[in-house]
C-alpha cells in the first residue's frame, strides 16, 4: 500500500503482516519444517520468519544473543510461536555459528543473514514494479543491503538513497546508491518518530534523513515494518 506523508510516498509494509520481509520469506520452508535465523536483538527478520512460519504451520528457530531482557522483537517472535534459543557470549559471529552448527545436526533451513538470496532480491524488485509508479528518488534503511538492491533492480534510473543503520557498507551492496551512515548504533532508536508506524531502529531513521534532505520530484520511501507489537 501507498500512503503519502509530508509530501513523501510511503511503502507501508508496516500493513503486511510480518512486514517486507515476510513477503518473500516463506520460500525458506519449500521442503523444510523447521527454519532458523541467526538475528540481531532487535532485528525485524525474527518476527517475520516467526509470522510465516504460524501462517504456513512450520517451526521458526530464533538464534539471538541472551539478554536480561529480551527486546520486544524477540518477545514478539516467541509470542507467534517461534523457539527462541539464547546464546552466550552474544557476539553475532557466534550466534550465527550456533545457528549454523544447530542447522547441520537438525537438517533445519538455515535463512541468510539478511535474507540474502538472488530470488529474494527478485521478490523484492516485483513486488516494487506492481506499484506501476516511476519514483524520481528512493530512501529506504540499509543493513545488509539486500532491500536496496531490490528496488535498485525495479528502479534503476531514479535517484537511490539509503541510510546505513549498521555495520558498514560498500556501494556495491547497495548498488550505487547514495550512502548516509545514522549517526547512532543500531540497538539505539531514531531520534524522532514518523507519522506512521515505523521500525525504530531500522525505517525511522531512514525518515529522518529522507524528509531532511529529499529533493524534488516524486519521492519515495519503503517502510519495511512497524515497531514490535507491545
Amino acid at each position: 500500500m501507498l500512503a503519502e506523508h509530508d509530501g513523501v510516498l510511503v511503502v507501508r509494509d508496516d500493513l503486511y503482516p510480518g512486514g517486507t520481509k515476510a513477503r518473500f520469506i516463506g520460500a525458506f520452508f519449500v521442503d523444510a519444517d523447521e527454519a532458523v535465523y541467526a538475528s540481531p536483538a532487535e532485528g525485524g527478520a525474527q518476527t517475520a520468519l516467526a509470522t510465516v512460519a504460524r501462517q504456513l504451520g512450520k517451526r521458526a528457530t530464533i538464534f539471538v544473543a541472551d539478554r536480561k531482557v529480551l527486546h520486544p522483537r524477540t518477545i514478539e517472535a516467541a509470542r507467534l510461536g517461534a523457539k527462541i534459543v539464547r546464546i552466550r557470549p552474544g557476539y553475532m559471529s557466534v550466534v550465527q555459528a550456533r545457528a549454523r552448527d544447530y542447522c547441520a545436526r537438525t537438517g533445519a533451513r538455515l535463512v541468510p543473514f539478511g535474507v540474502d538470496t538472488p530470488e529474494v532480491i527478485e521478490a523484492i524488485a516485483a513486488a516494487a514494479r506492481s506499484l506501476a509508479i516511476e519514483p524520481d528518488e528512493v530512501w529506504c534503511a540499509a543493513g545488509s543491503g539486500v532491500l536496496a538492491r531490490g528496488l535498485a533492480r525495479a528502479w534503476p534510473t531514479a535517484w537511490r538513497h539509503v541510510v546505513q543503520v549498521g555495520r558498514e557498507l560498500s556501494p556495491a551492496e547497495v548498488t550505487g546508491a547514495a550512502i548516509h551512515v545514522y549517526p547512532a548504533p543500531f540497538g539505539r532508536e531514531a531520534k524522532s518518530k514518523p507519522p506512521f508506524p515505523s521500525d525504530p531502529h531500522y525505517d525511522a531513521k531512514a525518515w529522518e534523513f529522507c524528509v531532511a534532505k529529499r529533493g524534488r520530484g516524486n519521492v519515495l520511501m519503503w517502510n519495511v515494518a512497524g515497531p514490535a507489537a507491545p
